[in-house]
């Protein structure tokens, strides 16, 4: 019996938030970690619903071989008070309820914040995976997240040494930083093999070259005066090779709102698709001569797979992409865009590759490593 129990208190059970499509590749292999490890932890999976579109979730969770959620909280859209609060007011219960030692939080989405600060108000112990990034841009939703996130979590992973630089630089004791790299990556290695196998290009009439866009920050798709000038670059580019464009609802809500469905329509081989599953957009990702987004993941994936990327935002808060990796930052100034992916379709301009350290495919199990040595 004595035995029994000392098992029992080894264990450590752990809330594994998942927030939007972007946490859905961190906390993946996490929990797949944690099951080859029974003895050791038990993993309960809680989708916020931030974002939430049910043929979407779906088709992330089954290609990341996610298990259903334990509890889906039904958030759903709103404004950012709106939601950080609801995910507070719903996660609460359920922190009451299972009483975890610890709650694992990814990223920099509103679920982050939400959740670490429900715990951080009842003592129980958060983990912030991706913490230490930093654009230096608060306008940004995502940086004011990951600045008061990185501030009341215990524990902090961090995927670059840049990361672990910021955190020391902001007074966090370098006893609650842990290097261990990029999660991220660790989806990437495991399922390429299996989205390189699908027959995507051939659904698509893909039988050449591509670049491969994403779009969705306000900042960029809100306005006119950002928006415009990154069309008139998709419409040099396009001249040159096609331009597959799975659309973000956001954003193609907002072409409709700003009077801009005839433009975009109008270049002629920018191909909208409906958004993409995790492999099939793998997949497209992982043989594209470009890819153009204002995506912080997508920088780090054509990093890892060697890519060119060109990033349409002013900062980045992934600099080791830029330093090691394929990445440039461009804007939105449609000069540098244009010269830029000219640069690239070229071959100018290139550099001898590294990959960042760790990321190697192993993070989840140093993350895990880290937890039961605490």
């Amino acid at each position: 019996m004595c035995l029994f129990v000392a098992k029992m208190k080894t264990m450590l059970k752990v809330i594994n938030v998942v927030g939007a499509r972007p946490n859905f590749m961190k906390v993946a292999p996490i929990v797949a970690a944690m099951k080859k490890r029974p003895t050791k932890f038990l993993p309960l999976v809680v989708h916020t619903g931030q974002h939430y579109d049910a043929a979407m979730s779906d088709s992330f969770f089954r290609d990341l071989e996610l298990p259903e959620p334990d509890t889906h909280l039904g958030v759903g859209s709103g404004s950012h008070a709106a939601q950080t609060a609801a995910v507070m007011e719903r996660f609460e219960p359920i922190v009451l309820q299972e009483k975890p030692d610890w709650v694992l939080v990814v990223g920099d989405v509103n679920s982050t914040i939400a959740c670490a600060l429900v715990c951080v108000k009842l003592g129980i112990k958060v983990a912030h995976v991706e913490a230490g990034l930093r654009s230096r841009d608060r306008t940004m939703p995502e940086e004011i997240n990951r600045l008061l996130t990185d501030q009341i979590a215990d524990l902090l992973f961090t995927p670059s040494p840049d990361a672990d630089e910021n955190l020391v630089a902001e007074g966090i004791p370098r006893e609650r930083i842990r290097f261990v790299g990029n999660v991220m990556i660790d989806s990437l290695q495991k399922h390429l093999k299996k989205a390189r196998a699908l027959p995507t290009h051939e659904k698509l009439g893909l039988n050449g070259d591509y670049a491969l866009l994403t779009l969705h920050r306000p900042s960029n798709v809100d306005m006119r005066e950002s928006f415009e000038p990154i069309l008139d670059a998709l419409e040099a580019i396009s001249s040159k090779l096609p331009i597959v464009f799975p659309v973000h609802p956001r954003t193609r809500k907002t072409i409709a709102e700003l009077g801009l469905s005839e433009r975009v329509e109008s270049i002629k081989d920018l191909r909208m698709i409906e958004p993409l599953g995790y492999l099939d957009f793998l997949n497209l990702s992982s043989s594209a001569r470009l890819v153009l987004t204002d995506s912080g993941g997508i920088q780090e994936e054509t990093t890892a797979l060697g890519i060119p990327c060109l990033t349409l935002r002013e900062n980045t808060e992934r600099p080791i992409t830029v330093e090691m990796g394929t990445n440039v930052v461009v804007g939105t100034d449609a000069t540098k865009i244009i010269a830029a992916a000219n640069a690239a379709l070229n071959g100018l301009g290139k550099k001898v590759l590294r990959q960042p350290p760790l990321w190697d495919g192993q993070t989840s199990e140093r993350i895990l490593d880290a937890l039961e040595s605490l």
